[in-house]
């Protein structure tokens, strides 16, 4: 799953959840498909190989500083699932698939990644997000830590603590933003500000006794006063409203309540110290946002995770999409630029991803059913997962997959080991790069080396001594504006994808 999770994907590795929806609203546009006669014929293979080198000629690295720079992260993409992006963007427009093109694979640096933490050869979105946004390598759990602390330990944390490029960012003048389809609490947008021995202390209420004797801050309290972000989209409304706080959603459901033992409304501290501050909690209400006059913009639009794209009530719910928009609108004003951190976590690939998908089945779909049966005379679909909730046995034995059961968006592909959960597992994912600095991204890197590329492309420290990067800047108590510019993105894909610029 991006730099930070390399999660697999069945029959074509270890399989992780097919999380791709972001990425298939940023699709380049499809290329003629050859014709079978054609692609029989050497000259056509020929010509292809030609043009490409032509374009590998004719690239030059771009050297100078990098202002803007946009994150995204797509959960669950390893280079299988990414493969089976392609192929199913390919089958949606009635083609084979395997001929299409993302819009990321013309992005002409590329890297692999190690994902591996410090005590982990398989890691959690909390280690890697970590190393990716951190610069350094860590224990799986933790967040913004280095190795030396503990997992669960409160002490080890003290003096332990790494900044990540986003609050380097701040420091530096930028504009900063964090977007995300999870709770913003959750693992990886947390460790772009929180430092914290556990990913799972959301707020007090889920934190031991003499964890917060010792002085350890939840994540939520973290969010509000470790770093000044200027826009804050995603979930987790419960961890920022006192004990029994009606959801302003659903008032009616008690399981949605505020959380909070300490009785602060962490939602009202952070408008109370922000000048221009903003704060919604539902789709209409982000649609309203001025954002010529906001400089800081906070929207939960669910008490815990947002809902995948799938099922998403697109009347209530803003889309990544549209969340990724108002953010950058609203950092964009900024003249020293901004950086924003995008993490999109979907459920499957589905038929139904949006208005303009024809859905066309073709032979061999890669949601379908694999061409041909089992040792055990069965049929199974060509995507499978090496363990998780999709294990299931009937009269001894895997019980067949069929159509059209396989094709309904809730279905489960079939797993080989039983878990609640499917896992993430070892295998390196891919970095995509386009813009200033983007040729740093190549060979196969260390995950903590993504940090360090970003740092070095837009100046911030330790690197903002360097050539090309001029006199270092301060963060202002609230946002400089400017008329509206054009952003130039630079873009560094993990399985999703960064944009710097």
């Amino acid at each position: 799953a991006a730099i930070r999770e390399g999660r697999g994907l069945g029959s074509m590795g270890q399989l992780l959840p097919l999380q791709i929806c972001f990425l298939l609203l940023f699709l380049a546009p499809l290329t003629a498909a050859a014709t079978s006669d054609a692609e029989k014929t050497p000259q056509y293979w020929n010509e292809g190989a030609r043009r490409r080198l032509a374009a590998a000629l004719a690239l030059q690295p771009t050297a100078q500083r990098a202002k803007n720079v946009i994150l995204f992260v797509g959960d669950g993409m390893g280079l299988p699932t990414v493969s089976a992006a392609r192929i199913y963007k390919g089958q949606l427009a009635g083609s084979s698939g395997e001929e299409s093109v993302l819009a990321m694979e013309t992005f002409p640096h590329v890297a692999l990644a190690k994902t591996y933490t410090i005590d982990r050869q398989v890691p959690d979105s909390a280690g890697t997000g970590t190393a990716y946004l951190c610069g350094v390598k860590a224990n799986a759990k933790t967040l913004g830590l280095s190795g030396a602390a503990v997992y669960g330990k409160c002490r080890t944390a003290l003096g332990n603590e790494v900044d990540s490029i986003l609050h380097r960012a701040r420091l530096a003048g930028k504009s900063v933003g964090i977007v995300t389809t999870t709770r913003v609490q959750h693992a990886s947008p947390a460790a772009a500000y929180a430092h914290s021995a556990s990913r799972s202390w959301y707020s007090d209420a889920n934190m031991p006794r003499e964890t917060l004797q010792d002085g350890c801050k939840d994540i939520a309290h973290q969010l509000v006063y470790n770093t000044d972000i200027n826009v804050i989209l995603g979930g987790g409304r419960t961890y920022m409203s006192p004990r029994w706080t009606p959801d302003p959603e659903y008032p009616e459901d008690p399981a949605q309540n505020g959380t909070r033992r300490d009785g602060r409304d962490l939602v009202a501290e952070w408008l109370s110290t922000r000048e221009g501050a903003r704060y919604v909690w539902d789709k209409k209400g982000l649609d309203a946002v001025d954002d010529t006059s906001v400089s800081h913009l906070m929207g939960l639009f669910e008490p815990k995770d947002m809902r995948y794209e799938l099922n998403r009530n697109a009347t209530t719910d803003p889309s990544i999409v549209e969340m990724t928009e108002k953010a950058i609108r609203i950092l964009r004003r900024n003249p020293n630029g901004f950086f924003l951190f995008v993490e999109d976590e979907c459920r499957v690939l589905g038929w139904d991803v949006g208005p303009g998908s024809q859905g066309v089945m073709v032979p061999f779909p890669v949601l379908g059913l694999a061409p041909k049966k089992a040792k055990d005379k069965r049929a199974y679909t060509s995507i499978l997962y090496g363990n998780g909730p999709g294990y299931s046995l009937r009269d001894g034995g895997r019980p067949a997959a069929s159509l059209p059961a396989v094709e309904d968006k809730d279905y489960r592909q079939q797993a080989a080991v039983p878990l609640d959960l499917e896992t993430h597992s070892g295998e390196d994912v891919v970095v995509l790069a386009q813009g200033p600095m983007a040729h740093l991204f190549h060979g196969v890197q260390e995950q903590h080396y993504v940090a360090h590329a970003i740092a070095y492309a837009a100046c911030l420290k330790p690197y903002d001594a360097r050539p090309r990067c001029g006199a270092p800047r301060r963060a202002s108590g609230s946002t400089q504006h400017s008329p509206r510019s054009p952003i130039v993105l630079l873009a560094l894909c993990m399985s999703a994808f960064m944009l710097v610029g």
